[in-house]
């Protein structure tokens, strides 16, 4: 009896192991008609912000990428330079990214992009980079 007591408490406690940090899926999922980010860790919301998303006369992209690539300091080449600190690229020049223009944070008023507070934005970065732009996800619906 032992023995299958020994095997049943081992099953159970697989169920629960725990997954390495670097295995773990990290999504952001942005609502276009809420303004909001919702992330999730391995399916468990961590965070909840406000974001700005494309004014009138832009888009931000629907859909769903993984991640591309990280800029600690990025200054747009297409917008006069402007700041975009924190980015993570999900789409071509599409970025999540930080603003300093935080009275604005949700409602629309970039020219695409999906702006964070700066300590949200430097938040989702460091997890970006943590967890691996392979297993970070960014999902945007309408």
């Amino acid at each position: 009896m032992r023995h299958t007591s020994l095997i049943v408490v081992i099953a159970v406690l697989m169920q629960f192991s725990v997954q390495p940090l670097n295995a773990a899926n990290l999504v952001a999922k942005i609502s276009l008609s809420s303004q909001t980010m919702v992330v999730k860790q391995n399916g468990v919301v961590m965070y909840r912000w406000k974001v700005s998303t494309a004014r009138k006369g832009y888009v931000t992209p629907k859909g769903s990428w993984k991640a591309k690539w990280l800029s600690r300091n990025h200054r747009s080449k297409k917008y006069d330079d402007a700041p975009m600190p924190y980015a993570v690229f999900f789409n071509g020049g599409y970025a999540v990214h930080a603003t300093y223009d935080v009275k604005r944070l949700g409602r629309p008023a970039s020219h695409g992009c999906v702006r964070l507070h700066p300590n949200n934005a430097a938040e989702f970065f460091a997890l970006a980079r943590e967890h691996g732009l392979k297993n970070t996800r960014i999902v945007i619906t309408r």
